[in-house]
C-alpha cells in the first residue's frame, strides 16, 4: 500500500509540480515500470467499464503490476489506475474552475482573492476526495489543495518574465 501511495503522490507532484521545500530535498522514489500496449486482464476491463461506462479515447499502459488508463469523459481528461484484480487505486480528472463543485470554488475564491483558478484536477483515492487548484494572477502562481472542506497551500510561486 506504501509504494501505490508513494506513485501516486510522485504521479502529482509530476503533474502539478511540488512545495519549493520539496525540491530542497533529496528524495529517492521507487523505481516506476510504464509498459505501453499492455495485456489487461478480464478483472481489469470488466472493473473500468463498470466504474467508467461513457469512457472514450482509452490509452492503456502497466506501471509495474497495476494498469493505468487514460480516457475521456465528459469532455474532460481523466487517469485511472487500477489493480491486476481490478481494484481502483486511485481515480484523477483533470479539469477548469466550471468543473469544481460551487461550494468549493467559493471557498478558494475568498481564499485566494484576487487569483483566477486556472486548472484543476479532481483526485479521489480510497476514502479521500481531494481537488488540487491551480491558481494565477500576472505575477504569482499558487497550487492548493481541498481535502475535506479545508483549503492548503502546496506551492507559491513568483511568475518570471
Amino acid at each position: 500500500m506504501k509504494k501505490k501511495i508513494l506513485s501516486w503522490a510522485a504521479f502529482l507532484l509530476l503533474t502539478f509540480g511540488g512545495s519549493q521545500a520539496g525540491f530542497c530535498q533529496e528524495k529517492t522514489l521507487p523505481e516506476l515500470t510504464v509498459t505501453a500496449k499492455s495485456n489487461i486482464t478480464k478483472a481489469v476491463r470488466e472493473s473500468f467499464e463498470k466504474t467508467f461506462p461513457d469512457a472514450e479515447n482509452q490509452q492503456w499502459s502497466k506501471v509495474n503490476k497495476n494498469f493505468l488508463v487514460r480516457f475521456i469523459s465528459e469532455e474532460q481528461k481523466n487517469h485511472a489506475l487500477f489493480t491486476k484484480s481490478g481494484y481502483l487505486i486511485y481515480h484523477i480528472t483533470y479539469g477548469t474552475e466550471a468543473n469544481m463543485p460551487e461550494d468549493l470554488r467559493k471557498k478558494v475564491q475568498s481564499t485566494y482573492q484576487p487569483y483566477s483558478i486556472t486548472r484543476v484536477a479532481h483526485v479521489r483515492q480510497a476514502d479521500r476526495d481531494i481537488w488540487v487548484v491551480n491558481l494565477e494572477t500576472d505575477k504569482k502562481l499558487v497550487l492548493a489543495r481541498v481535502e475535506e472542506g479545508e483549503v492548503e497551500e502546496v506551492g507559491n510561486y513568483e511568475k518570471t518574465l
